[in-house]
């Protein structure tokens, strides 16, 4: 097969499925006999941590100065402090489509999503336990007390984007025949990132604080600067990972990766 994943003219019969099991871990998860591959186990490794550091982070709000003044974005970007490390879900996530298929991908992006809850309760409860000097207990809680709203925004942005990823990004590989692994990577990447950046931006800082009560709801055109300025170095993520999207990718299917996923691709 191509670098890019198109068949490579091979007969694409199954085998007993023994085989392929051992060398990718199959094409819906992590069952079989043999343990998780390491690339694939690193793949899905490097997901979680950027996601869980996400989550840590999002509620700092970052200044990062421009070279030129932008319209609606003005000299600087501001960001939450949790959007290179959410860019970097994105990257892994594509690589683990390519590799191992849509449906596997689906299910690491939904058990990630429930693992973010899993974070919360650890981090509220410790938060919530008597610390044994009170005053350090309250910088604790200053520093890894996410608001609300921000809470509310990103989890329901994270269920939302990363789903519509792993869609677009199958849809247009079965469209270009399993060719052009830029186009998918790039175009699924940047359609999520901003559907993301949208549905963050409006719950954090408008609809939740609007609804709950909680803070106050930012003026447009603050959120609209915030809504531009994330986006556009989203997207600038989006176009300079393509590269290591490739690397990851043929070095992992030099070492028989995604082989059962491409052949019950080729047979579909």
């Amino acid at each position: 097969m191509t670098s890019e994943g198109a068949p490579d003219g091979g007969s694409g019969a199954p085998d007993d499925g023994a085989s392929s099991r051992a060398t990718d871990g199959g094409v819906d998860g992590f069952g079989g006999a043999d343990a998780l591959p390491a690339g694939r186990l690193a793949i899905v490794a490097l997901f979680v941590t950027a996601l869980v550091t996400a989550q840590l982070t999002a509620s700092k709000l970052l200044a990062v100065p421009l070279p030129v003044t932008l319209p609606v974005v003005g000299p600087e970007v501001v960001m939450p402090g949790a959007a290179l490390a959410y860019a970097l879900t994105f990257f892994a996530s594509d690589c683990y489509s390519e590799l191992y298929g849509k449906r596997a991908a689906q299910t690491m992006v939904n058990v990630a999503f429930g693992m973010n809850f899993v974070v919360l309760v650890l981090v509220w409860s410790t938060i919530s336990a008597p610390a044994v000097d009170p005053e350090f207990g309250e910088r604790f809680a200053a520093v890894l007390a996410p608001g609300t709203n921000v809470i509310l925004g990103s989890l329901a942005a994270y269920v939302v984007s990363q789903n519509w990823d792993v869609v677009v990004f199958h849809r247009i590989r079965e469209y270009t025949n399993g060719e052009m692994l830029w186009l998918r990577n790039v175009a699924s990447t940047a359609s999520s990132q901003a559907i993301d950046t949208v549905i963050f931006v409006g719950i954090a800082f408008v609809l939740a604080p609007t609804l709950l009560g909680i803070g106050q709801p930012l003026p447009t055109s603050v959120v609209l600067s915030l809504v531009v300025g994330q986006y556009l170095l989203k997207l600038l993520v989006a176009l300079v990972d393509t590269p290591f999207v490739y690397a990851v990718v043929g070095y992992l299917r030099s070492r028989g990766h995604g082989t059962n996923y491409e052949r019950s691709a080729t047979l579909d």
